[in-house]
């Protein structure tokens, strides 16, 4: 059967929302929406060159999808990302193999040196990421708490001195802080890219206005006044919660703060009726995966992070 590779038309609500459903059937432990698809592609920063591509039989039925673009926010440059999907009652048709080829070509056009892809700990996965030249690297868990049947830890009665817990859209009309927090997270969040948030604009357009942040289930902890930890919550908008970032800035860190803005996080959405809970952690990041055992989260799936050195031939070519 042909399969034929084209971008995603953004202004096309059904291709939008078979993109979605893709994504939804080869990774069901992620949140995705069609808003989330659509701001993806349109919100990207024009540093990134991100694309979208679509995997299309001749008959327009869409079978795989992939996300491609250049890491800007690396500390080293000429590095590019790539994940491709395609849908599991779809395989075989070669569209996987499709989508990577686009990929690649379109990261190397665009000067990357190295394409780094998220691949899923399963044997056909490994097998597809190593006969095109993929070698691994890092791994993370991915983990699923049920909100319907988890008996959350309780909520402290009181506070320690001097610790206030806000939501996120306290800080509407000045967002800065949570900004500082972020960016001195992420410099210490482990990872084979890495990444250096220093551009507050870019994080306005591109973090703060996401479509899939919640800004009310999202927790922020406050010492004598100061940001110093949040808990930040994506939504599809329906019943699944993600958690997708928690971190403290390092003077505050040892004190349970970021433990305590996630529990209050989780409470508020299983109050909101949300019955689905995901998060993920580097599988060497003990610290937060132990964190996210006392909420009862189980690991649902692992990937590794794998890459390639782009101008290179696939073993299999």
């Amino acid at each position: 059967m042909t399969v034929l590779i084209r971008d995603l038309r953004p202004g096309d609500p059904r291709d939008v929302e078979s993109v979605v459903r893709v994504r939804r059937a080869a990774l069901p432990f992620l949140i995705t929406s069609v808003r989330d698809v659509a701001f993806e592609l349109t919100g990207a920063h024009p540093a990134r060159h991100h694309r979208v591509l679509v995997a299309e039989t001749a008959d327009g039925e869409v079978v795989g999808t992939a996300q491609v673009g250049i890491a800007h926010d690396s500390p080293r440059p000429g590095q590019g990302y790539l994940n491709a999907y395609v849908h599991p009652a779809r395989r075989g048709l070669g569209a996987g193999r499709l989508l990577l080829r686009a990929a690649e070509e379109h990261l190397a056009a665009r000067g990357a040196t190295d394409a780094y892809a998220w691949v899923l700990d399963e044997a056909a996965h490994r097998a597809f990421a190593e006969r095109h030249g993929y070698r691994p690297g890092r791994s993370a868990h991915l983990l699923r708490l049920d909100l319907t049947a988890a008996a959350l830890p309780a909520l402290p009665e009181v506070l320690p001195p001097g610790v206030e817990l806000r939501p996120a859209a306290a800080f509407a009309a000045d967002p800065r802080p949570l900004f500082a927090v972020d960016a001195e997270s992420t410099t210490d969040e482990p990872g084979d890219l890495g990444a250096e948030l220093d551009d507050y604009e870019d994080w306005l357009a591109h973090v703060w206005h996401h479509p899939t942040l919640d800004k009310e289930l999202t927790t922020v902890a406050l010492v004598d006044g100061q940001a110093v930890a949040f808990s930040a919550a994506r939504t599809d908008g329906a019943t699944r919660y993600g958690s997708a970032m928690t971190g403290t800035l390092r003077a505050f860190r040892g004190r349970g703060l970021a433990k305590l803005a996630k529990n209050t996080s989780l409470h508020r959405a299983r109050a909101a009726g949300f019955t689905e809970a995901f998060t993920g952690n580097d599988s060497g990041n003990e610290p937060m995966l132990a964190i996210n055992r006392w909420f009862g989260y189980e690991i649902c799936a692992t990937e590794t992070h794998c890459t390639r050195e782009l101008g290179t031939r696939w073993p299999s070519s």
